[in-house]
């Protein structure tokens, strides 16, 4: 669907390219379903991402390894916005944002999206209109014009039928971890918290699908609770639609997250999850689902519970389903974000008339 009004959009990624997450996966969707609409689009970020947006969008690379009070990063920066003259720019997380309030005359409005928890969110605080992706993160933002908009996933993704993990024998409950090899999301916890299953480790497989600096410590703690038979770190998936359809339990547990696209993409294709009691699956998940803290023995007791009894999990996660087929889609992420644009550049131009 092609919107009415054209904008020219900047949307501005501040990462150094060197890992591709939740928030590099959320500008790539927004940047491809803003196109498709219409709209002129343009991405700023290292040129190592280049390749992972759709070939409508206009790429510019610039060096944002360096630090964000970079005098030459600032400039490459104003220097690529004159040239695009946009709309709108759009800065994804701190970084982005911190270095989009210095570029206030050259666009209409500024936007920033908070993608994740954190201190302080001043860097913010010099756009005019901000987005959180979770309710929680909503309720932390002191700006005056603050809007929620869930991160949404593709749901048409196609099913792949390349190698999607181990292959399980009959009768193993197939266990899934999705997320980026990092400290924050909590794997070593999750992994210690496997090897406290017992038997019932036995009749399970866990797979964890990811890369990241922490792969040689992981590989490790496996070897050293003597997991190999049950634990499985299977790397970094493009496309993780079949992994879903087969799984029959998905577990988060992140000491934090702003809203984990793991959980949006589980719950869309029915699997259902549970979580430490972080933002996103704090809420949308009834708390049965989740642990009350971040304790290895809080998520051993709740995977416990789970698998004991999936199809109760299931029933109890049918409202969250119905919920995230309905509004944690790239299709409602787009057209909210639109007609923010729309309604904010009208009225940027209302004031200067």
């Amino acid at each position: 669907m092609t919107s009415p009004t054209k904008l020219t959009i900047a949307l501005l990624v501040a990462t150094p390219g060197t890992t591709w997450g939740g928030m590099e996966k959320h500008t790539a969707d927004l940047a491809g379903a803003l196109d498709e609409r219409g709209h002129s689009v343009h991405v700023l970020g290292h040129k190592t991402y280049r390749d992972r947006f759709p070939a409508g969008v206009h790429f510019h690379p610039l060096p944002v390894q360096l630090g964000r009070r970079n005098l030459w990063l600032q400039l490459a920066l104003r220097r690529r916005l004159r040239e695009i003259s946009p709309d709108i720019v759009h800065a994804q997380g701190n970084k982005a944002a911190q270095l989009t309030g210095k570029t206030e005359k050259l666009a209409r409005v500024l936007i920033g999206t908070v993608h994740g928890t954190k201190s302080s969110h001043k860097a913010f605080d010099r756009l005019d209109e901000i987005i959180a992706v979770s309710p929680r993160i909503l309720a932390t933002l002191r700006h005056p014009r603050k809007h929620l908009i869930y991160n949404g996933v593709n749901s048409k993704s196609q099913r792949m039928t390349t190698d999607d993990g181990p292959e399980l024998p009959s009768g193993v409950t197939n266990v899934i971890a999705v997320g980026r090899l990092e400290s924050v999301k909590g794997f070593d916890a999750l992994i210690r918290a496997w090897s406290m299953l017992g038997d019932s480790a036995y009749r399970c497989h866990l797979t964890i699908f990811g890369e990241g600096s922490q792969r040689p410590q992981l590989e490790q703690l496996i070897r050293q609770l003597a997991l190999e038979h049950s634990v499985t770190l299977a790397g970094f998936k493009e496309n993780l639609a079949s992994v879903y359809d087969t799984a029959e339990l998905t577990v988060i547990s992140s000491e934090r997250e702003g809203f984990p696209y793991v959980l949006a993409e589980s719950l869309i294709h029915g699997c259902p999850v549970i979580s430490t009691p972080v933002s996103g699956p704090r809420d949308l998940l009834p708390t049965s689902s989740l642990t009350p803290g971040h304790r290895d023995r809080d998520l051993a007791d709740l995977m416990t519970r789970a698998l004991a009894d999936l199809e109760t999990l299931k029933k109890s996660q049918q409202s969250a389903v119905a919920f995230a087929r309905e509004t944690l889609t790239v299709k409602a992420m787009a057209e909210q974000t639109e007609a923010l644009y729309l309604r904010a550049v009208a009225e940027r131009l209302g004031t200067q008339r």
